[in-house]
Protein backbone atom coordinates (compact mmCIF):
# COMPACT_ATOMS: atom_id res chain seq x y z
CA UNK A 1 0.00 0.00 0.00
CA UNK A 2 2.89 2.40 0.72
CA UNK A 3 5.06 1.36 -2.27
CA UNK A 4 8.06 0.54 -0.09
CA UNK A 5 10.88 -1.50 -1.61
CA UNK A 6 12.90 -2.60 1.43
CA UNK A 7 11.14 -1.40 4.58
CA UNK A 8 12.25 -1.58 8.17
CA UNK A 9 9.30 -1.19 10.55
CA UNK A 10 9.63 -0.68 14.26
CA UNK A 11 7.34 0.26 17.11
CA UNK A 12 7.81 3.97 17.84
CA UNK A 13 8.06 3.45 21.60
CA UNK A 14 11.73 4.20 22.24
CA UNK A 15 12.61 0.50 22.65
CA UNK A 16 13.31 -0.15 18.97
CA UNK A 17 11.26 -3.34 18.64
CA UNK A 18 11.61 -4.32 14.97
CA UNK A 19 8.51 -5.84 13.35
CA UNK A 20 9.74 -6.00 9.73
CA UNK A 21 13.37 -5.93 8.64
CA UNK A 22 14.82 -5.38 5.18
CA UNK A 23 17.47 -7.97 6.15
CA UNK A 24 16.28 -11.29 4.75
CA UNK A 25 15.15 -13.77 7.42
CA UNK A 26 15.69 -11.41 10.35
CA UNK A 27 12.01 -11.01 11.25
CA UNK A 28 10.46 -13.94 9.40
CA UNK A 29 9.06 -15.31 12.66
CA UNK A 30 6.84 -12.21 12.94
CA UNK A 31 5.00 -12.83 9.66
CA UNK A 32 2.14 -14.83 11.22
CA UNK A 33 1.84 -12.83 14.43
CA UNK A 34 -0.82 -10.22 15.11
CA UNK A 35 0.01 -6.61 15.98
CA UNK A 36 -1.61 -7.18 19.37
CA UNK A 37 1.07 -9.83 20.08
CA UNK A 38 3.57 -6.94 20.17
CA UNK A 39 1.43 -4.75 22.44
CA UNK A 40 0.22 -2.59 19.55
CA UNK A 41 -3.20 -1.17 20.32
CA UNK A 42 -5.38 1.76 19.34
CA UNK A 43 -3.14 4.84 19.37
CA UNK A 44 0.16 2.99 18.90
CA UNK A 45 2.66 4.40 16.42
CA UNK A 46 4.93 2.59 13.99
CA UNK A 47 7.90 4.00 12.11
CA UNK A 48 8.59 2.62 8.63
CA UNK A 49 11.89 3.48 6.91
CA UNK A 50 12.77 2.68 3.32
CA UNK A 51 16.48 3.40 2.90
CA UNK A 52 16.43 2.59 -0.83
CA UNK A 53 13.84 5.29 -1.51
CA UNK A 54 15.03 7.64 1.22
CA UNK A 55 11.74 8.17 3.02
CA UNK A 56 10.18 7.49 6.40
CA UNK A 57 6.54 7.08 7.38
CA UNK A 58 5.00 7.45 10.80
CA UNK A 59 1.94 5.23 11.06
CA UNK A 60 -0.75 5.85 13.67
CA UNK A 61 -2.73 2.70 14.41
CA UNK A 62 -6.42 3.39 15.05
CA UNK A 63 -8.94 0.66 15.84
CA UNK A 64 -12.24 0.77 13.95
CA UNK A 65 -15.35 -1.39 14.01
CA UNK A 66 -16.78 0.37 10.93
CA UNK A 67 -14.81 -1.30 8.11
CA UNK A 68 -16.64 -2.85 5.19
CA UNK A 69 -17.08 -6.62 5.04
CA UNK A 70 -13.83 -8.50 4.27
CA UNK A 71 -11.73 -5.31 4.68
CA UNK A 72 -8.98 -5.85 7.24
CA UNK A 73 -7.49 -2.35 7.25
CA UNK A 74 -7.82 1.06 5.69
CA UNK A 75 -5.15 3.67 5.01
CA UNK A 76 -6.33 7.16 5.83
CA UNK A 77 -4.15 10.17 5.11
CA UNK A 78 -1.40 11.01 2.69
CA UNK A 79 0.32 8.22 0.81
CA UNK A 80 3.61 8.67 -1.06
CA UNK A 81 3.26 9.99 -4.60
CA UNK A 82 6.46 8.53 -5.96
CA UNK A 83 6.76 4.81 -6.47
CA UNK A 84 9.96 2.87 -7.00
CA UNK A 85 13.61 3.51 -6.15
CA UNK A 86 14.90 7.05 -6.05
CA UNK A 87 16.46 8.23 -9.33
CA UNK A 88 20.19 7.80 -9.48
CA UNK A 89 22.44 10.82 -9.72
CA UNK A 90 24.59 11.32 -12.83
CA UNK A 91 27.93 9.61 -12.42
CA UNK A 92 29.95 11.73 -14.85
CA UNK A 93 30.83 15.35 -14.25
CA UNK A 94 32.52 17.95 -16.42
CA UNK A 95 36.06 18.21 -15.01
CA UNK A 96 38.62 20.81 -16.10
CA UNK A 97 42.27 20.89 -15.04
CA UNK A 98 41.77 17.90 -12.78
CA UNK A 99 39.28 19.71 -10.56
CA UNK A 100 35.54 20.01 -10.52
CA UNK A 101 35.36 23.60 -9.30
CA UNK A 102 34.41 24.96 -12.71
CA UNK A 103 37.76 26.71 -13.31
CA UNK A 104 38.76 26.81 -16.97
CA UNK A 105 42.34 26.56 -18.27
CA UNK A 106 43.99 29.79 -19.34
CA UNK A 107 43.78 30.51 -23.06
CA UNK A 108 45.79 33.75 -23.10
CA UNK A 109 48.33 33.98 -25.97
CA UNK A 110 49.34 37.66 -25.73
CA UNK A 111 52.65 38.99 -24.44
CA UNK A 112 52.62 40.15 -20.87
CA UNK A 113 54.95 43.05 -19.89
Amino acid sequence: KFAMVAPDVQIDDGKGTILISSEEGETEANNHRKLSDFGIRNGSRLQADDFLQDYTLLINVLHSEDLEKDVEFEVVGDTPERIGPKPSEPTSRNISNGSDDGAQPSTSTGNQN
